[in-house]
């Protein structure tokens, strides 16, 4: 194993400034996919569960999505809520049980709530509840993509570390090609955020500027 006092960042800085790391590249038609755009993790003023990397994060993914919509292509955000019971969120939800708790994310709440200043289409986008880490893991994401013969997926979210990497792994998976732009992925430390873009860079993805995924929008 290769030693390094270097830290995340650092890692990740250098990996971005080489101009000839491989890419997956862009297919012929993507899909937006936003994960878990929620008060528990966007709101930084009311609840401790929530993080912010970039405060310009929300207002990139609105960006893209008025884009998709402009071209026709799908437009899907993704919440976790769980039953009164938590009985639905299973083992994952068993170490603790506290009211910050995953699986004390009930239905109706204000934890479960999609953030005010996202710019959701209700009844054009489509809206997903999940129960685990990965987007595609119980719902009817893959269904929906073969559907409108999508190649490629852009992820955006959080966590960094968590569910954006889970669906990231699950989308490769799956043969689409993965964007995530660096700017609409967030995470509580910087230390998780910053080694997870690496190991997405280095083995599941395309890490971009938000900035070049719109300009392929727009070309």
């Amino acid at each position: 194993m290769e030693q390094s006092n270097k830290t995340a960042r650092e890692i990740w800085n250098e990996l971005k400034a080489n101009p000839t790391r491989a890419r997956f590249g862009f297919g012929l038609k993507a899909a937006l996919v936003n994960t878990d755009f929620q008060c528990a993790y966007t709101r930084v003023d009311e609840f401790k569960t929530a993080y912010e990397t970039d405060p310009q994060q929300i207002q990139y993914v609105n960006q893209l999505a008025t884009a998709f919509r402009a071209k026709g292509w799908p437009v899907v955000w993704t919440h976790v809520a769980y039953a009164d019971s938590g009985e639905d969120c299973g083992v994952w939800g068993t170490r603790t049980n506290t009211p910050d708790s995953l699986q004390n994310i009930k239905h109706g709440s204000r934890r479960a709530q999609f953030d005010e200043r996202c710019d959701i289409r209700h009844g054009l986008d489509m809206v997903y509840c999940k129960r685990m880490p990965s987007v595609f893991f119980e719902t009817p994401l893959h269904s929906l993509l073969t559907f409108h013969r999508v190649d490629t997926v852009v992820l955006t979210g959080g966590s960094t570390s968590g569910c954006v990497r889970a669906s990231a792994v699950d989308s490769l998976s799956r043969s689409f090609r993965t964007i995530v732009p660096e700017q609409c992925v967030a995470d509580k430390h910087e230390s998780y955020h910053f080694a997870n873009l690496t190991d997405m860079q280095l083995k599941y993805a395309d890490v971009l500027d938000v900035q070049q995924v719109l300009d392929w929008l727009k070309a």
